[in-house]
């Protein structure tokens, strides 16, 4: 079967086993529960890096505003969360009890209408994936149609980060304010506090995480896929070719918000609240950061990114945490500069055609390396 017709090429399926080896056995065997859970929550991050790939890396769209599809998802599960924590048996010391102690304070008497939908899962479910799409939609639709792009578009993105933060942070008494929504016990009745939770929840991300790979990849390998990383090359002559390059900008801007997204409602299941410290434009940045140092053209790498810079950060901010933000920027200007391809363009170029010949034989990686000169030359004509 011809390589190009599948799914994931051999390269790739080596990839994701060996992604799976480290998620599924190495990393739970070899550490405790904290730190397990602290891997947990760096891929939550890893799920905004993957629709980076499609949105940045594939179609050319930067944006510096994926933070707020973060927080949206996480928004969404933190307030289902919060609304079970918040029953009448729970909350019978406040004035009013049955709503979250935060309104309370603030001298709400009443839940608000937006909130009452949240008593359901399945409601809380379908909203994780349709309001950050919608939002995304909103925001696409009129920035693509007026064919506002490139750092304009990523301005914009960063001015909707920054003005989605002062928004929750004004309204305290229906958002929890600065703090966010904290104090998140059970889902369903199972408390997500405990040791065993944790453990499970991080295979239930794995697991999330690998759907969200192959959804991110078959995009790739589709004829939308291939007019995407065209219309990054040549916009005008995929718009004289007849295709819509308004929509194919929406769509791709549409996914990678929903990816955003799914990522902030696990995060808020690990760690137990959702604050507007992850919505702004500082998370927004480092977001990009991951998926630039691991490369923006390839989903495994765009993960491994995500993996180092956290690792990194936790490990330098224990130490030298005045220095972290420098040392951070001092890694975006090293890849910008030396290697824009990030991480996973140094192992294509040259790591792997020396352990292609080992793998596949001599006359196959030749054949596989001399294919691939001529499609890269073809994408540079």
């Amino acid at each position: 079967m011809n390589e190009n017709a599948r799914l994931f090429d051999r390269s790739e399926l080596m990839a994701l086993a060996a992604l799976a080896l480290l998620l599924l056995v190495i990393l739970p065997l070899g550490l405790d529960v904290f730190r397990l859970n602290l891997v947990a929550k760096y891929l939550t991050y890893a799920f905004v890096a993957i629709g980076l790939v499609l949105c940045w890396g594939c179609g050319g769209i930067l944006s510096l505003g994926q933070g707020v599809f973060f927080g949206l998802g996480g928004y969404c599960m933190a307030m289902f969360l919060k609304l079970e924590a918040s029953s009448v048996a729970n909350t019978k010391i406040q004035s009013t009890p049955g709503i979250p102690d935060f309104m309370d304070w603030n001298q709400l008497t009443q839940l608000p209408f937006f909130w009452q939908p949240f008593h359901s899962l399945t409601f809380t479910i379908v909203a994780i994936f349709a309001v950050p799409a919608i939002f995304a939609f909103i925001v696409g639709a009129a920035l693509f149609k007026r064919q506002v792009g490139g750092v304009y578009f990523a301005i914009i993105t960063q001015a909707i980060a920054a003005i989605l933060t002062i928004l929750i942070v004004g309204q305290q008494g229906y958002t929890g304010g600065i703090n966010g929504i904290t104090d998140l016990r059970t889902l369903k009745g199972w408390d997500i506090r405990t040791d065993q939770a944790k453990f499970i929840l991080y295979f239930v991300e794995v697991a999330f995480l690998f759907a969200t790979v192959v959804a991110a990849q078959f995009v790739r390998r589709s004829k939308l896929g291939r007019i995407l990383v065209a219309m990054r090359e040549k916009e005008d002559r995929v718009r004289f070719s007849g295709y819509s390059v308004a929509n194919f900008k929406i769509f791709a801007f549409c996914i990678a918000a929903v990816f955003a997204a799914v990522g902030g409602a696990l995060f808020t299941l690990e760690v137990g609240f959702m604050s507007p410290s992850f919505v702004g434009i500082v998370p927004s940045i480092e977001m990009v950061i991951y998926t630039a140092v691991g490369g923006r053209l390839s989903i495994f790498g765009a993960i491994y990114g995500t993996l180092i810079v956290n690792f990194a950060k936790t490990s330098f901010s224990e130490s030298f945490p005045q220095l972290w933000l420098f040392g951070l920027g001092a890694l975006f200007i090293a890849v910008v500069l030396a290697f824009p391809n990030g991480l996973a363009g140094l192992w294509r170029d040259y790591v792997q055609p020396r352990l292609d010949p080992l793998l596949l034989g001599r006359s196959a990686a030749a054949a596989k390396w001399a294919g691939r000169s001529v499609a890269d030359g073809a994408a540079a004509e």
